[in-house]
């Protein structure tokens, strides 16, 4: 079951979390390895890119929950937004980063691509992953009522009709979500009240139901947790 914090700062919060567990992931084994997904949570990318110590940022190995079949100049690319708005810097970049999607890329060779990374700059696993939640429940590009795992059980696979526009998206499947050792989630405004009463249910439709390490940061007060 998830654990929920109510606050006025429910960014804040996490981010103090977040960079509290990446650097004991750090010194535990020299390096942390975190995803990040879009909205919100790049806000949290570039609070913990100025907030945490230098060699803990400089040895991070960090990708992306998931990520739109976009050029990286397209205002919906989530990797394109962090750099355009600051959050991330070239010139200050983290020790690896992995995109999803590479300009042009075709969907199901950027999922090869990635699930190929993931085993060997990643280990297949994570060490924190932050997400934001839709007002239907998703996080990643994991719907309710859509495939929460690829086929043949890769960490990543193509989706290409996603719900929401644009269709075509990467995602990290759920086992790779669920399996990190940790997992922030930030949601905060009335229009996601619906979708965290049913998380604080442990609604199984919901993928976020499945992360068992998950941490929710949100500014609703009267949940049923």
């Amino acid at each position: 079951m998830a654990s929920f914090r109510v606050g006025r700062d429910p960014l804040g919060a996490a981010a103090e979390l977040a960079g509290r567990i990446l650097v004991e992931r750090d010194a535990r084994q020299g390096r942390a390895r975190l995803a990040v997904s879009g909205g919100s949570t790049l806000g949290l990318a570039g609070r913990l890119r100025r907030s945490l110590p230098a060699g803990v940022w400089g040895r991070l190995a960090l990708t992306w929950a998931d990520e739109r079949c976009v050029a990286a100049a397209d205002f919906q690319s989530n990797r394109g937004a962090a750099y355009r708005e600051g959050h991330l810097d070239s010139r200050d970049p983290p020790g690896l980063e992995l995109p999803l999607y590479l300009d042009g890329e075709d969907p199901g060779q950027a999922a090869l691509r990635v699930c190929a990374r993931l085993r060997a700059d990643f280990q297949d696993g994570l060490d924190l992953v932050l997400l934001g939640l839709g007002e239907d429940g998703h996080v990643a590009s994991l719907f309710p009522g859509r495939p929460f795992r690829a086929p043949d059980g890769a960490a990543a696979f193509a989706v290409l009709d996603s719900p929401k526009p644009p269709p075509c998206r990467i995602t990290l499947a759920l086992p790779v979500l669920a399996g990190a050792a940790a997992a922030i989630l930030v949601a905060a405004g009335e229009g996601k009240r619906a979708a965290l009463a049913r998380l604080a249910q442990g609604d199984p439709a919901l993928p976020a139901s499945a992360l068992a390490s998950l941490t929710v940061f949100t500014d609703l007060a009267g949940l049923p947790v």
